[in-house]
């Protein structure tokens, strides 16, 4: 993926899109509307509208409606053929799609509608303070860590080499001495909608 557009940062995000939804019953969530838009498309356009270089969607359960929630967007489609094999299969497939220029690449949850342009382009921001070196993550006030991450390149390879249905904790945990949390005051960012229940809270929360 090309890197180097006016503005922009060297950092390329991975939008994870390609999951089965269980929890959330027989419709897919990511199409869930929120504020009249898919709730993919949401943290799609935010993720254009900040400063990282591209963004590939990693589709899998769904693909062709996830597509088309996203019709118009400038962003590339990456297609895992693994989705059911869980979280690990999607990450595997997004960081190997986005090749040999960026610095690093941010892994975005597509379920979380707090990710806003601020808080991506902030992550950024301290991601190049720290020379792309670091792993940078947003931490709620106590401390905890959220999404989306930053990864450097130089962690691409371990990425690649996850297993099963979990995401990178471990790997945060392992490289503990290399991260960096940016705290985030809105307790709404950190929030993901894994349910019909978690939708109704965010729907009826007051996000000023």
């Amino acid at each position: 993926m090309s890197v180097g557009r006016e503005g922009k940062s060297s950092v390329c995000a991975v939008l994870l899109a390609a999951g089965t939804s269980e929890r959330f019953g027989a419709e897919n969530k990511l199409l869930a509307e929120i504020d009249g838009a898919p709730l993919v498309r949401g943290v799609a356009e935010n993720l254009v509208a900040s400063r990282v270089a591209a963004v590939a969607v990693v589709t899998g359960c769904q693909a062709e409606r996830i597509q088309d929630a996203l019709a118009g967007l400038e962003v590339r489609f990456v297609t895992n053929p693994e989705f059911e094999k869980g979280l690990s299969s999607s990450l595997r497939h997004g960081v190997a799609a986005v090749g040999d220029d960026p610095s690093g690449a941010m892994v975005v949850l597509a379920d979380m509608p707090g990710t806003l342009v601020s808080v991506v382009d902030a992550l950024i921001e301290a991601f190049e303070k720290e020379d792309c070196k670091k792993i940078v993550f947003p931490v709620d006030p106590k401390g905890q860590q959220g999404n989306p991450v930053i990864w450097p390149r130089a962690f691409f390879g371990e990425l690649q080499g996850l297993s099963g249905d979990r995401g990178a904790k471990k790997l945060i945990e392992q490289h503990r001495a290399h991260t960096l949390g940016i705290p985030v005051e809105n307790k709404n960012t950190l929030r993901d909608i894994d349910t019909p229940a978690d939708l109704a809270v965010w729907t009826e929360t007051d996000r000023s």
